[in-house]
Parts: structure tokens; sequence; C-alpha cells
């Protein structure tokens, strides 16, 4: 049946205006904050009859949120986006990376995958249904969020914390890092976000006993940074298998003709192709070095030395994290916590799942339809302390041959075109079914 609009009509080009934003988050205050993109997301909602209203945390740190449908409807379902992206150096990129550049069939620039692209969907459908007067099955909060890359501090936790009547009877939400295909022994496996990694950013302080660079000092703070660090980046974390990463492991054995999904978890996972640098990471707690620092002068031992530490733990095992970490450590090594946000899972069942899966194979008849965990975080961790169950949804159709995960925070960012007009159709029928 052929609908009187057309939801993907323009998602390339809001694609393309939300990447020109530059919206880079650099995790310090600095940069333009996200001003700027959230009017404009405020003015695309405005023109089709939707009421936004701007919400700053900080100076210029500024998300949006809108009601869709009966404001005082309970049971809502929470359509998110986060505005923010990591800094590009442009000097590294083929395009310009805040160009939005079409180029090869594919969009361009920073934020092309994580995730303005969704942005761009979310707005394209919305403004395209609100024309034709199809409002959706289910009454829908909008939130376009700032801060996401750096803990959601000041974008969706700000929002809980101050503001969390915008989101009032929100039961279900979808987000980013979700329902983009694999292809897995020729069968195209569209996966589901019910799960994600709890966030550790530790900062590693070793202390030490200064002196000049030229005589013995058994008391040296470089040397105890650089052996915690390198215990922690070559421990080996032992494999721990969540519902979620099971189901999906279970069909993977069943299309590779492997005895079992528990055997041999790493190779199983290497059938994922490119794909298996993310999800190698989903079925063991990770920490990986991220920054050094101390000294000042070739020939002083410092007093101090310091070290940053990204860690990730799967739900359930957090304390089993932490205790490791602790025993990694040197005696002279402490770790303070800098950031620390919760770890994710929700079944894979519902009328929301079975919504999902039927606009999947409604696009993709062929494609099968399965949960998975995510080795980052989202904003999905701020509305889970509301109560509200989220998932990674953000719809994808990609060529097998695209290294889909290195595009996320990688330079030369892109998305293709298909697969963004692919994403609104699939998001224009999930919100009839929802």
């Amino acid at each position: 049946m052929t609908k009187g609009y057309e939801p993907a009509a323009e998602v390339t080009e809001i694609c393309r205006d939300l990447i020109r934003i530059d919206t880079s988050n650099y995790g310090d205050g600095s940069g333009a904050g996200e001003r700027a993109a959230a009017e404009h997301v405020a003015r695309l909602l405005d023109e089709v009859g939707i009421d936004p209203e701007l919400f700053e945390a900080s100076n210029r740190r500024t998300s949006v949120v809108a009601h869709w449908g009966d404001p005082s409807a309970a049971d809502r379902l929470l359509v998110h986006g986060h505005l923010d992206v990591v800094p590009a150096a442009k000097a590294d990129w083929k395009v310009d990376p805040f160009s939005g550049e079409v180029q090869d069939g594919y969009v361009w620039g920073r934020g092309a995958v994580d995730m303005k692209n969704f942005d761009a969907a979310i707005l394209s459908v919305v403004r395209a249904r609100s024309r034709a007067g199809a409002l959706p099955r289910r009454p829908i909060t909008l939130a376009f969020t700032a801060d996401e890359e750096a803990g959601s501090i000041q974008g969706a936790h700000a929002l809980v914390d101050r503001r969390p009547e915008l989101l009032e009877g929100c039961t279900e939400g979808i987000g980013e890092v979700g329902g983009f295909s694999a292809t897995v022994a020729g069968k195209r496996l569209y996966l589901i976000e019910t799960a994600e990694k709890g966030l550790a950013w530790l900062r590693l302080r070793a202390q030490g006993t200064a002196g000049h660079g030229s005589m013995r000092n058994t008391d040296n703070a470089v040397t105890a940074i650089a052996e915690a660090v390198a215990a922690i980046g070559r421990h080996q974390w032992p494999i721990r298998i969540t519902p979620t990463m099971g189901t999906l492991l279970e069909e993977v054995a069943a299309l590779t003709g492997a005895d079992n999904a528990t055997d041999d978890v790493d190779a199983l996972i290497e059938h994922f192709g490119l794909a298996a640098r993310m999800l190698a990471a989903v079925v063991r707690n990770t920490a990986n070095p991220t920054m050094l620092e101390s000294g000042y002068k070739h020939n002083v031992v410092p007093g101090e030395a310091t070290a940053s530490i990204d860690g990730r733990f799967l739900p359930g095992y957090e304390d089993e994290f932490f205790s490791t970490l602790r025993s990694l450590l040197p005696d002279s090594v402490t770790y303070e916590l800098l950031v620390h946000d919760t770890a994710l899972e929700t079944p894979f069942d519902g009328p929301i799942v079975e919504a999902m899966r039927a606009s999947l194979l409604e696009a993709d008849p062929d494609a099968a339809v399965l949960p998975f965990l995510m080795s980052g975080g989202t904003d999905a961790k701020a509305w889970d302390r509301l109560g509200i169950r989220c998932f990674g949804f953000s719809p994808l159709r990609l060529p097998p041959d695209l290294d889909f995960t290195a595009l996320f925070h990688g330079v030369d960012e892109r998305v293709p075109v298909d697969a963004l007009e692919f994403s609104a159709q699939v998001l224009d029928s999930f919100l009839d079914r929802a």
C-alpha cells in the first residue's frame, strides 16, 4: 500500500546539515557545545507543528525534548539520539570531517555513524508523518541530547536529574547502535542492542621519590605506573556469557555448524568478520590503557605519574571487574574512579521486540533479527534510572565488506546513502507497530 508521504525524503540532507554543525565534545568543557545543532533540530520540529523545548545543563550544552501525540498519555515511547560527536583531525581525513560531503554513495563526516545518521532518520520520518497527519500508533517523546560522548553528564543524566517531568510516561525507548546488519555464513543478521557494558573510567596514580635522573632510584613513579599499565593492558579477562550473547551465539553456532555455542566462543565470534573487534569485547570485561602522564624534564625523576584506563564491565560482573583490577595493581599504585555508570540488560522479548523484528523483516524478508550486547555505552544508562526499558534500534542495512565498527570514532566516518534511506523506512514502519 502506498503511503501519502515519503519517510526518507529528507534524511540525507538533514544528515549532511547536522554534520556541518561542529558539535565536537572534548570532554573538558571546551568546544562550541550543542546549542547550534539543538536550535536547528528545534526549528525542524517547529516547522511541522511539534513544539520543542530546549534544556541547557550548562552554557551551550543544549538538549531538545518534544512530545508528539497526546502529551498527557502514559506508556509513551522515547525515541532519542545525541547531538555531540567526538573530535576529528581534518588532516587525517580524505574529506573535511565537517563537510557532510556525498561521495561514492556515502555521506562522509564526523557523526555520520555516531550518531547524526539516526538523528536525521528520526527527523525525516517525524516531519514527513507530521505533514501528512500520520500520527504514530503510540505517543512519542523525542529527545536529542548533549554530552553523550563524555558520559551524558551534561545531557541525558542532567535531564533525568533536573527535568524528569519531560520524560514522564515513557516506559520504553529506542536509540543508537542496534538494528544494523552483519553477515554470517551468507546470512544477514540484524543485531538489536538489548544490553550494554558498564563504564569505569579510571585514573591510576603512582607516588614515588623525586630526584636527579642520573642517580639510583628504587622508588620511581614512572616505573610503577608502567608496570601497572602493562599488567592491565596484557591481562586476559575470562569469557563470561550473558543471556543476550548466549542467544546470539547459539544462532551463530547453528548457522556455522558448530557443535555448541560455548566450546570456542572466540572462534564463533570471528564469523562476524570485521565486526568481531567489537563483539569479542562483549563476552568478557575489558580495561584498555588510553593515556599516560608524568614528568617535566629529561633528567628529573618525577614524584608522581598517572595513567588513564577505559574500563568496561559486563552486566552482572562489576564486582569481578573491580576485584581483578585491584589485584593487578602494585601496592604503590592507587586509582580513582572518574566516570562510573551501570551495565544494562533487558530480555529480547515483548511487543516492542516483535515490532522491531516485523519492521526489519518487512524490508529484508530473508534476514534474521537477534540481540547483542554493546561494548560502549549510550544515553540508555540515564533513561534506565527512570525505569525506561531501552533498546539500541537505529536500523541500517550495510554492505558486508564495510568495516562498520571501525567507523565509530574513526577516521573517514561515513554511512551509505541507501542505508540512511533504509533506516528511515524501517523506523517509519516500526512506529506503526510499536
